[in-house]
C-alpha cells in the first residue's frame, strides 16, 4: 500500500516542495523507517506519530513501514514533517480517500494528537502557491501568517482527529478568508516621539536624512548626549513597509521562529537592538541549523548597536559584508545559505572608555593607550561603510526649559515618506529602492554633475584624502538631501552638507 502527500522544506528564506511517500508492506516484521536525508527531529517524529495515532485508535504499526522524503539529495529539517507523515500513513492504510497530492500539509504533532504551530509557514505557503497548489493544511496557530497569500485555500486545525474528519469528508470546513495588507496599515504608532528630543538640531537633521535614504549613521558623543534617545525614536519617523518588503521581512522572521503569530505580517520596519555582549554568530547568523542572525532580522529596518565600540572587534568586522552587499552568506558543514540583510545601521559610542574625552564638564580619566585601543576597534574599512558620522555634544542643562515647540515624529515622517516615494519612483525597475543602496553602475550612468560639483568633489578629496567609497557615500547622502529639498538635481549645497556629515573623514578620528 503506497501513498504520497506534499509538504515543504525551508532553504534559506524560500520554500521547497517535498513529497512524503509512505509504503506499508503486506508482510514482515514491524518496522518504521524514515529515509531521504532526514535530520534527528524528523527521525524522532516516529515516536510522536505512533503515540498520536494510537491515542486515536489507529493501530497500523504491526507491519513494515517506510517513509521516503523526496527528493532525497539534500537534508530535511524541522518538526513540521510530523503531520504530513501521519496523513501519508493513514492514506496508505486506507483510512483517507481524498486526493492528498493536491494539497500541502504542515504541522507538528503532540503525543495526544494536538497540532502545534511551526516556523517558516509563510515561505512554504508562497512556494505552494507558485507551484500551482490550491490548498494548504496547517496548524490553527499559523493561519494568520499564511492568510496573506492570495489564491490559496487555507485550512487550520487544532488536532489530528478534526483534520481526519475533514479529509474523510465527515465535516465541511470553510477555508480561512484571505486578508488584505491594507487592513494592517495606518495603525497609530505608539512608540517614543521626537518631540521629546530637546534642541539637538544637528542630530535631528542628521537622523532625518539617514531615515529618508536608509543611510547608516554613527553617533559619537559623551554619555547623556541623547544618542540612545534619538535612535529609539527612528522607527516613529519611518514609513510602513510596502507589501513586497513586508513579505520578505516576514519570511525571515518566520524562518527564525520569532514571528508574532497573531499579527501575521511584519508591517513596521524592524528595530533590532542587541546587547554589546552578543557574539558574531548571533549578529550574522549561523549555529548548526544556519538560522538567520540579527542583521537579517533587521532587514528593511534598523539595526541599533548601542555602545558600538564595546562590541568585540570580530563582531564589528563581520558587519562589512552586509553593509556592503546587503546580504550575508553563512557556510556550515554541508550547507551554505544566503540571507538578505539590507538594514539601516545606527551605531552609538563614546569617544573613549570613560566617555568624557570631549566633555567640558568632567575630566577624562583614560590614558592615551586606553583611548587608542578603544578607538582601534573602528577600522578604516568599517568607517568607510558608514554613510554619516555625527559628533554630538553634551546637552546644556538650560535646554531642559522645554517649550513644546519641537517637531513631532508625525511631521518628520511625512517628509521622510515623501523622500521614500521619490526614490521608489526613481529606482523603479532596479533591484534597490533607496539612495543608500544605489549601485556604482547606476551612479556612474544616471547621476550627472556640472563642472562646479566635479571641481568641488576633487577639492574635497584633495583636502581630506578620502577613499573612493567615501566619495560615493557623500554623493548618495547628497542625493537624499536633494530629495528632502524636492530638488531634481544635486547642487553644491547638498554636497557640502553631506561632507559635513562625515566627521571621521574630516577630523582625523575622534580629535
Amino acid at each position: 500500500m503506497f501513498s504520497k502527500v506534499k509538504t515543504a522544506h525551508i532553504s534559506g528564506i524560500d520554500g521547497v516542495l517535498i513529497d512524503v511517500e509512505a509504503y506499508i508492506a503486506s508482510g514482515g516484521l514491524p518496522a518504521f523507517n524514515i529515509v531521504g536525508l532526514a535530520d534527528n527531529a524528523i527521525k524522532e517524529s516516529r515516536e510522536r506519530i505512533k503515540a498520536s495515532l494510537k491515542n486515536l485508535n489507529f493501530n497500523i504499526f504491526n507491519k513494515p513501514i517506510t517513509i521516503n522524503l523526496a527528493p532525497a539529495d539534500f537534508k530535511k529539517e524541522g518538526t513540521h514533517f510530523d503531520l504530513p507523515i501521519a496523513v501519508a500513513l493513514l492514506k496508505a492504510a486506507g483510512y483517507i480517500k481524498r486526493n492528498s497530492e493536491a494539497m500541502v500539509v504542515l504541522g507538528e504533532l503532540s503525543l495526544d494528537g494536538k497540532i502545534r504551530s511551526v516556523s517558516g509557514v509563510l515561505p512554504m505557503a508562497i512556494e505552494a502557491k507558485n507551484k500551482g497548489i490550491k490548498e494548504i493544511i496547517l496548524p490553527s496557530g499559523n493561519i494568520h501568517e499564511a492568510s496573506y497569500v492570495d489564491g490559496l485555500s487555507i485550512y487550520g486545525f487544532q488536532g489530528l482527529e478534526e483534520l481526519l474528519k475533514f479529509l474523510q469528508g465527515e465535516c465541511l470546513i470553510q477555508p480561512v478568508k484571505t486578508k488584505s495588507f491594507d487592513d494592517l496599515l495606518n495603525a497609530p504608532y505608539k512608540g517614543a516621539d521626537f518631540k521629546d528630543v530637546i534642541n539637538q538640531k544637528m542630530a535631528r537633521r542628521c537622523i532625518e536624512i539617514a531615515a529618508a535614504g536608509m543611510h547608516n549613521v554613527l553617533m559619537i558623543g559623551p554619555p547623556g548626549g541623547g544618542k540612545t534617545m534619538i535612535a529609539k525614536r527612528v522607527p516613529g519617523i519611518q514609513p510602513e513597509l510596502q507589501f513586497s518588503e513586508a513579505l520578505e521581512t516576514t519570511k525571515i522572521h518566520s524562518v527564525a521562529g520569532v514571528l508574532k503569530r497573531k499579527r501575521g505580517l511584519v508591517v513596521r520596519r524592524p528595530f533590532i537592538s542587541p546587547h554589546h555582549t552578543a557574539s558574531d554568530v548571533a549578529i550574522i547568523g549561523g549555529t548548526k541549523d544556519v538560522i538567520p542572525g540579527l542583521v537579517s532580522l533587521a532587514h528593511n529596518g534598523i539595526l541599533f548597536l548601542d555602545e558600538f565600540l564595546e562590541f568585540k572587534r570580530s563582531v564589528l568586522e563581520v558587519l562589512r559584508q552586509p553593509l556592503e552587499e546587503g546580504y550575508v552568506t553563512i557556510s556550515r558543514a554541508g550547507k551554505t545559505l544566503q540571507y538578505p540583510a539590507k538594514f539601516m545601521l545606527i551605531a552609538a559610542c563614546n569617544p573613549c572608555p570613560c566617555g568624557f574625552l570631549w566633555s567640558k564638564k568632567r575630566e577624562c580619566i583614560c590614558s592615551q593607550a586606553q583611548i587608542a585601543k578603544y578607538q582601534s576597534k573602528l577600522s578604516g574599512p568599517l568607517i568607510d561603510r558608514i554613510d554619516i558620522h555625527l559628533k554630538m555634544d553634551e546637552v546644556d542643562l538650560t535646554q531642559y526649559n522645554y517649550t513644546g515647540n519641537e517637531e513631532s515624529s508625525d511631521i518628520i515622517r511625512q517628509r521622510v515618506a515623501k523622500a521614500h516615494d521619490i526614490q521608489k519612483e526613481r529606482f523603479k525597475g532596479f533591484e534597490f529602492s533607496y539612495n543608500a543602496h544605489m549601485s556604482e553602475e547606476y551612479m556612474r550612468e544616471e547621476i550627472k554633475f556640472n563642472n562646479s560639483i566635479y571641481a568641488l568633489l576633487e577639492k574635497i578629496n584633495s583636502n581630506y584624502g578620502m577613499t573612493a567609497r567615501s566619495i560615493s557615500k557623500i554623493i548618495k547622502v547628497a542625493r537624499t538631501i536633494a530629495d528632502l529639498d524636492g530638488a531634481a538635481d544635486i547642487n553644491d549645497i547638498h554636497i557640502l552638507e553631506a561632507v559635513k556629515l562625515r566627521y571621521l573623514d574630516t577630523n582625523q578620528r575622534f580629535k
